[in-house]
């Protein structure tokens, strides 16, 4: 089948804003569109700048904007889009070029929700035990990807500098809920901000926007239940 490719360019070096221009290309109805973006790069345009890696799903550095909705291009089928194809880059981070965006406000506040396990305590002879039902409470929030759809999908993150966005507080529920984890009120200090949780308007275009199935939403919910119940 013949598609069309729109794809919004942008090179910071001669562009004054980001313009579309139109690629036909020749598809299977399985292809991915990451294919289709590797046929524009290595065939017609080598200038054509976008981030991928493992191509399975797994890596999460190529999500985009697809026909309008947060996707991750090499899970997304040409037969599930149509004949005209608009791919743009993700919103709310500054565009570097073309589909590439920077992700270092991204990748700040998931920093500052501390992503790691916090004990002092003296460790035991062997390892800290858990139940399978304390590991499945935070099972959710370990599949993310990091691949920033859920949260350039959120319109707080567009219009607000500040706020951490979904996939940070995805990380936070991830431990705040282990029970091997002792850090729970440092990352309430940071939840609790004025770019924390509470911006969250529960919108929920998040969860749709997740490519491996995170109920992000729920997640969301959950953390400001604990911040709430824990004053108590």
């Amino acid at each position: 089948m013949d598609v069309t490719l729109r794809i919004l360019r942008y090179d910071p070096k001669k562009d004054r804003k980001p313009h579309f221009v139109e690629y036909k290309v020749t598809a299977e109805p399985w292809d991915r569109v990451l294919d289709l973006l590797h046929k524009v790069k290595w065939e017609e345009d080598g200038t054509l700048a976008f981030r991928r890696s493992c191509g399975h799903g797994i890596c999460g550095s190529d999500a985009m904007l697809i026909n309008g909705v947060n996707r991750l291009a090499c899970k997304t089928l040409v037969k599930d889009l149509g004949r005209v194809i608009t791919v743009e880059p993700i919103r709310g981070l500054p565009i570097q070029k073309d589909l590439v965006v920077d992700m270092e406000p991204f990748f700040a506040a998931y920093r500052a929700v501390k992503p790691f396990l916090i004990n002092d305590e003296p460790p035991p002879q062997r390892e800290r035990l858990q139940s399978p039902e304390e590991r499945e409470r935070f099972d959710h929030g370990t599949k993310c990807i990091l691949c920033a759809a859920c949260t350039t999908s959120c319109p707080v993150f567009w219009t607000n500098g500040t706020y951490i966005g979904p996939a940070a507080i995805v990380q936070a529920h991830r431990f705040i809920f282990d029970s091997r984890d002792r850090g729970k009120r440092e990352r309430f200090k940071v939840l609790g901000s004025g770019g924390g949780v509470w911006r969250c308007r529960t919108a929920y275009n998040c969860t749709e926007a997740c490519p491996r199935g995170i109920p992000v939403t729920e997640l969301i919910e959950e953390v400001k239940r604990e911040m709430v119940f824990s004053r108590f």
